[in-house]
């Protein structure tokens, strides 16, 4: 029988994930803002800033299975993946701290961006694909991995909304200096959090990996490739993230441009505790939901009523009335919709981990792992670049970078906050209904297709229900 998760392993874990996850929304929500409303830029200067970022998410997504096959090759008397957790996070959090620090201007900002965003995705891509490795090799019983999946999916979203919920009540009219401040906190946190993983979790070597060989690239693509259940829930995944990460980073520009500069913070609050509660009361529900419904029953709901939100929210303003109540309550039903699937996903990514071993009598949980940090990470890249591309396109970049000025100046002792947010707001005052529109359109219509593509692949693909996953970790435990 698959032994009992001890509770220093648990929690040690699942409680780790709240600072790589607050470093992670810290880049991922606020660098591109940071660079929007704080450094005076070009378009091209920008747009250049804005391909670097998709390249080296793409490269990012490419190395998430090379560091997998290293992690897998690689067994030290720490273990097997808390080498790459310490060294990854401890690495990370010093780009980090460069990132939103170090100021040169015009091209010369680009190039030290292009060297600095590089090395943030591959440090936090050995400390990414490490951590979330461990998690199939911590236990193979259904009940216990779906509990540490919403233990750990809590304290991401205790991590995420830390940073997500405080940032934007703080920036407006000092940025420069608060992001600075900001980014530091966040470092010394994720490095905090990722000791505790280390030194409270205890590693499991599963027997199907005692005789294993080292293991090849070509190896990569074969444990890929033979796995027709990884690859589906793989690409739903992509889908998915693509959906799930647009609305939060198109949110501070959303309600700057809705509501004003010197309103909004307030305002962006809001919406991420609506983010925070719609995330984490997600997490509280999925084990109560799974007891009752099965997995796809309940991805098929979720990601047709997280569609329905989209399209009431495209009409805010447009035939419903513009208030700030239905778009908090709008962004409440999404992010709880959202973080359910999310869970969904995770767990059904996972089971293909037993999937493969009954088939093939190997067990690559490092490997297979990756998949799901790969979707992310390509998914990232494809949204920034859609992200970048709307502000340019609908002219709201060039509106932001006049604000950008004051906050330079303000950071500089030029200026004083007030100043800075009533000047902010005549500038946006000269945004057309045409800008605010191509805007929500951005928010609306990539994540509509994108969930309907993701429910289509895993209803038509997917087979490893919870009847079936329950027979291959049986099978397996009885060989």
């Amino acid at each position: 029988m698959e032994q009992s998760l001890n509770k220093r392993t648990k929690w040690s874990y699942t409680i780790g994930a709240t600072g790589r996850d607050a470093a992670y929304a810290l880049v991922s929500m606020y660098l591109m803002t940071y660079i929007q409303y704080t450094m005076k830029l070009t378009v091209s200067q920008f747009a250049v800033i804005s391909a670097i970022i998709v390249i080296c998410l793409v490269w990012d997504a490419i190395n998430d299975p090379l560091m997998g096959i290293i992690i897998e090759n690689c067994h030290f008397k720490m273990g097997k993946y808390k080498p790459w957790i310490l060294l990854g996070c401890v690495l990370n959090a010093l780009i980090i701290v460069a990132l939103f620090t170090f100021r040169p201007t015009g091209w010369g900002f680009v190039a030290f961006f292009g060297a600095g965003y590089l090395l943030w995705g591959m440090t936090y891509t050995m400390n990414d694909i490490a951590y979330w490795g461990m998690l199939p090799s911590l236990t193979s019983d259904a009940k216990e991995r779906n509990t540490l999946v919403t233990l750990m999916s809590i304290f991401i979203c205790v991590g995420q909304f830390s940073v997500a919920g405080v940032v934007p009540t703080i920036i407006a009219g000092n940025a420069v200096n608060t992001y600075r401040i900001v980014a530091l906190v966040v470092a010394l946190m994720f490095i905090a959090f990722q000791t505790l993983v280390v030194l409270g979790v205890t590693e499991t070597k599963h027997k199907s990996e005692e005789n294993a060989e080292h293991l090849k690239l070509k190896d990569m693509f074969r444990i890929f490739a033979r796995n027709d259940q990884l690859i589906a829930s793989g690409i739903s995944c992509f889908f998915f993230n693509i959906a799930n990460g647009l609305l939060i980073m198109f949110a501070m520009n959303f309600f700057y441009f809705e509501f004003g500069y010197s309103k909004a913070d307030d305002l962006v609050f809001v919406f991420t505790v609506m983010y925070g509660l719609g995330t984490l009361l997600s997490q509280c529900a999925f084990p109560l939901l799974t007891k009752f419904f099965k997995r796809k029953s309940l991805l098929t709901f979720f990601e047709l009523f997280a569609c329905v939100c989209y399209a009431v929210l495209l009409l805010v303003g447009y035939g419903i009335p513009k208030s700030v109540v239905i778009i908090h309550a709008l962004g409440f039903l999404i992010f709880f919709s959202q973080g359910f699937i999310n869970m969904l996903i995770v767990v059904m990514l996972n089971n293909t981990i037993e999937y493969d071993e009954l088939k093939f009598n190997e067990r690559h949980d490092s490997i297979i792992s990756t998949v799901r940090s790969f979707a992310v990470k390509l998914s990232s890249a494809l949204n920034q670049g859609i992200v970048n591309l709307v502000l340019i396109i609908s002219g709201i970049y060039a509106i932001s970078q006049k604000i950008s000025s004051l906050e330079i100046d303000s950071g500089n002792g030029l200026l004083q906050k007030e100043e800075v947010l009533s000047l902010a707001d005549s500038y946006i005052s000269t945004a057309t209904d045409t800008q605010r529109f191509v805007l929500r359109l951005g928010i609306v219509l990539v994540p509509v297709a994108a969930h309907v593509i993701c429910l289509c692949i895993m209803r038509k693909k997917y087979h490893i229900d919870e009847a079936e996953y329950e027979r291959i970790v049986t099978e397996i435990q009885n060989r």
